[in-house]
């Protein structure tokens, strides 16, 4: 077992590298950066609505007493940055790090990131771990609750499935969870504003943030309510498509159970139907389910909550990734990313070790030998 989870350690830092370097290389070849982030606003062409200049306002507040002739052979490079002093454009470089070639700047971020030294955002002047953490809560509300929310539900509808397969409640029940998986989830989101968040018919719920203002005057009780309040209508929209894989889960796990020998023998000695599925059934057909619980959680932390973020106006981490490519703001860029992919590769090995402990005959290290 030690050997088995010191090679999947090890594994993942050629694949943590494997996904910086790949995503280096796009960003060198996509159109843009924060030197010409910086450079539109300062020409005005800028139309984005999300970018904050904080560390390279200096910068901006100089730049109109920085023109001068001759630069044209330095801002040839930068679109926009015709009639700006060559000195200006330099320091913009040195600021933001480009003033170094490529593999050096791709070898320092991996220093770096190696001791979780993720730096400064460009336009914001906090660090990009302050950052994450700042936006944690959201995501991990949005997270825990619906994969709580989707167990929950999912796991008794999957069992009444599976004792009724093929009768009417399974067919419309299957209906049902088949057209709510094909509905997109920013979609069904539009939808619930329209008609529960003041959009044209009902003004049930609130339409932004995780908590009303003046929250933490309220009492503990109210403080719960309005929390779930506020709740309410985003994990509806995410948990969608979640519930119909859980359902479907359960449902076939049992299914493959209550067709297996044990089974038959246990209802041939007299034993109730609720004795059979409950006492017997259950904790095998549950192994697969609850062993992926790490994974789902995660799947439900990381998935589908960009969207559903911007539409309910939830400042969680896919909002902060999202506003963070649009703007160019690479340390926030690659530290989300690193982290992400980092936990991600954490919980696969916690999901594996999860499944074995589960169930002991599973083996996944005498499979790699």
């Amino acid at each position: 077992m030690s050997a088995y989870i010191a090679r999947r350690l090890l594994l993942m830092i050629p694949t943590l590298l494997g996904i910086l370097f790949v995503s280096f290389v796009v960003v060198q070849f996509a159109p843009g950066g924060p030197v010409e982030r910086v450079i539109a606003q300062l020409s005005g062409a800028d139309t984005g609505g999300t970018s904050r200049i904080s560390g390279g306002g200096d910068f901006a507040q100089r730049a109109p007493g920085q023109v001068g002739a001759g630069g044209d052979a330095i801002n040839s490079k930068y679109r926009g940055a015709q009639g700006l002093d060559p000195d200006f454009i330099k320091k913009l470089e040195v600021q933001f790090g480009f003033d170094k070639p490529a593999p050096e700047r791709f070898a320092l971020m991996v220093w770096n990131f190696a001791r979780f030294d993720f730096g400064k955002s460009y336009f914001r002047d906090v660090s990009v771990l302050q950052l994450i953490k700042e936006k944690l809560p959201v995501s991990i509300s949005l997270g825990l609750w619906l994969t709580l929310l989707t167990y929950l539900i999912s796991i008794p509808l999957g069992i009444r499935k599976a004792v009724s397969d093929g009768a009417r409640f399974d067919t419309w029940t299957s209906t049902v969870l088949v057209l709510g998986y094909a509905i997109p989830g920013f979609l069904f989101a539009i939808l619930l504003i329209i008609l529960f968040a003041g959009g044209s018919f009902f003004n049930w719920f609130p339409l932004r943030g995780l908590t009303s203002d003046g929250w933490s005057q309220f009492p503990w009780y109210w403080k719960i309510i309005d929390y779930f309040w506020h709740l309410t209508l985003p994990l509806i929209a995410m948990g969608l498509g979640a519930f119909t894989t859980m359902t479907f889960l359960t449902k076939n796990s049992f299914l493959d159970e209550i067709r297996k020998q044990y089974v038959m023998t246990a209802r041939a000695k007299g034993c109730s139907e609720n004795r059979v599925l409950y006492g017997h059934v259950f904790r095998n057909a549950m192994l697969i389910v609850i062993a992926g619980f790490p994974g789902t959680f995660i799947h439900a932390f990381f998935s589908g909550s960009l969207l559903i973020e911007t539409i309910f106006s939830l400042d969680g981490l896919g909002l902060l990734s999202f506003e963070s490519v649009l703007n160019r703001d690479y340390p926030v860029v690659f530290g989300t990313l690193y982290i992400f992919s980092l936990v991600g590769l954490v919980i696969n090995l916690v999901s594996d070790l999860t499944y074995m402990w589960i169930d002991p005959r599973i083996d996944f290290e005498a499979r790699e030998v």
